[in-house]
């Protein structure tokens, strides 16, 4: 996404530099198509990802969750409606990846402990923080950008609250749906790695006179096992003296060398080197099989601010810097086929589930760090002091504009400087923060936004929409609109859905006598429609992984769901605007 993004801006600039364009007497100049970067809805966006960051870092959100698990505990069929409904609430405020990010251990703990299954919790729950993030100006990126382009273009700004009736009509019918039908109709899903899975083993291979490594080099042992063979260190002597495997350290016969990898793999080395393999002082055989000791086994998803996203384990040191191993990495709902050796060369996504083997203690000293999500069902939520604080400074961003006294770009800013002043973040933590694929695909879906409106291809599109549906009525037409950006956003970014869609829905009011303002909504609503597949929204990535949907899972409960938003607003906007 971020290359086609960079992508999509190159070209119109190169374009329009190479071939001089002029509409209505303006000459197209090509550095405004850079001006995305600059524009107050990417500002917006970025500072409100930061204080959303915040409030997962300071544990502003723990009171909540510690609340809905003992809720659980007491009723799991009204904890589910207080899950969503909590859900929807607290993503109209704030971005809704920290919500998934904080009720996914939270239902996955509960389906542990009651041996529920996780499937009928985890869609809804994440379906429910799209429907929510619909009733503000600031619940999404793609409300940002819908308000301030349809502002750029002459509208009157729309407040904080001011399409919440009709969204809080379709939220409410969302959520009893998800309540009450999309946990009957979803299949059981197993988890998506099990406790079952292959996991690492520590053992010896000692060295005899007529074993193929004596008297080579370690780089030329490797050789033989065709660069499989990982030797973490050498023992020598009586006393067990430690080496470390340097390529050049020549092995000689006594030696035992201590390596870790799968069953399967210690026996193929044990066969081609002609070595003895050892489980800690005993010859491994049916008396003294491989033991893990207190290795144990967990799950982490990749999420916004792990500093993992675009980059692999090897770049980051994962290993020396956690003290774990990655045995299996799982994207998309399934396994990817990938040896043990290239899984420390594949480029992370957000979303991805990776397996991991490490000490009890090691897991639990994970489950602090910044920017990781531990789904083993134990995980603890952070709660400092400065949670407080950081609470009250995303109150503050949220009602200044309400008031009146200052603009959301302008107070989300302050509420940044705020949380750096008040050291709730600091700079590093900020940086992590911030989404390159976000900041990126908002820069190239207004630079897009620029070229239809300033070459006519709006107004073009609009004319030609307007052609397509003339045997509608003006209520046919808006809902038709709606549809339209419905099926685009499960396609495209929904971001560049929704400010392509805006210009196109001010053109399509004008041709037809009608006030703007509900068609900018039929755009807004329908661009935020992301329920029919798993890449529409990112947050569907992370449910999809830690709950093991498959994509038909997804348009299942998708498909029924947008056809229900899609109905109730359309009457909602005919009913109150037109």
């Amino acid at each position: 996404m971020e290359t086609s993004s960079l992508t999509v801006i190159a070209v119109l600039t190169v374009f329009f530099a190479v071939f001089p364009f002029e509409y209505n007497g303006n000459v197209i100049e090509p550095v405004s198509f850079f001006y995305g970067f600059g524009h107050e809805a990417l500002v917006t966006v970025c500072a409100l990802m930061i204080i959303g960051h915040s409030l997962v870092r300071t544990g502003a959100l723990e009171p909540i969750g510690r609340s809905l698990a003992k809720l659980w505990k007491i009723s799991p069929q009204i904890s589910l409606l207080f899950t969503l409904i909590i859900a929807g609430t607290l993503s109209a405020f704030v971005n809704n990846t920290p919500i998934v990010v904080l009720l996914l251990p939270i239902l996955i703990s509960v389906a542990i402990r009651t041996k529920a299954d996780p499937s009928g919790m985890l869609m809804p729950m994440g379906f429910a923080t799209l429907v929510g993030g619909m009733v503000t100006t600031i619940g999404t990126s793609t409300n940002l950008l819908v308000v301030s382009v349809a502002f750029d273009m002459g509208l009157k700004r729309f407040g904080l609250f001011d399409f919440a009736i009709p969204a809080l009509v379709a939220a409410s019918a969302a959520v009893l749906y998800l309540w009450l039908v999309a946990p009957r109709i979803l299949p059981k899903r197993e988890a998506s790695m099990p406790d079952t899975s292959p996991r690492l083993f520590s053992a010896y291979l000692s060295v005899n006179d007529t074993c193929l490594a004596a008297g080579k080099t370690i780089a030329e042992v490797i050789k033989l096992t065709d660069g499989q063979l990982q030797i973490q260190s050498i023992q020598r002597g009586s006393d067990n003296h430690k080496l470390m495997p340097l390529p050049d350290t020549l092995i000689r016969p006594g030696d035992r060398l201590q390596v870790r990898d799968y069953p399967d793999r210690l026996k193929e080395f044990e066969r081609v080197l002609k070595a003895t393999l050892y489980s800690g002082k005993h010859k491994l055989d049916a008396d003294h099989p491989l033991e893990p000791g207190s290795q144990v086994l967990a799950e982490i998803v990749v999420i916004l601010g792990s500093g993992l996203i675009g980059r692999t384990l090897k770049s980051v040191s994962f290993a020396h810097e956690y003290g774990l191993s990655v045995i299996a990495l799982h994207r998309d709902g399934k396994a990817m086929e990938i040896g043990r050796k290239s899984i420390g060369n594949v480029t992370l996504n957000i979303g991805d589930i990776l397996l991991v083997q490490g000490d009890v203690e090691q897991i639990e000293k994970l489950k602090t760090k910044q920017g990781i999500l531990v789904v083993d069902g134990a995980a603890k939520i952070v709660h400092t002091r400065k949670a407080p604080l950081a609470l009250g400074i995303l109150c503050a961003v949220v009602t200044l504009p309400v008031l009146d006294i200052l603009p959301i770009v302008v107070s989300s800013i302050v509420g940044v400087l705020l949380l750096l002043m008040t050291r709730c973040l600091n700079w590093k933590e900020v940086s992590a923060a911030l989404s390159t694929q976000v900041i990126l695909i908002v820069a190239a879906s207004l630079a897009l936004g620029t070229a239809m409106m300033e070459t006519g291809g709006a107004q073009y599109l609009a004319e030609l929409f307007v052609a397509m549906s003339s045997s509608l009525p003006t209520g046919g037409v808006l809902a038709a609109l709606m549809l339209l950006l419905a099926i685009l956003t499960n396609v495209v970014s929904n971001n560049a859905a929704a400010v392509i869609g805006t210009p196109i829905a001010i053109s399509v009011a004008q041709q037809l006598g009608a006030p703007a303002e509900p068609f900018v909504l039929a755009v807004l609503f329908g661009a935020n429609l992301s329920y029919a597949t798993p890449m529409a929204y990112k947050t569907n990535l992370l449910v999809m992984n830690a709950g093991g949907y498959h994509f038909s899972d997804f348009m299942k409960v998708g498909i029924p769901l947008s056809i229900l938003m899609w109905i109730i607003l359309s009457f909602t906007l005919n009913y109150m605007y037109l």
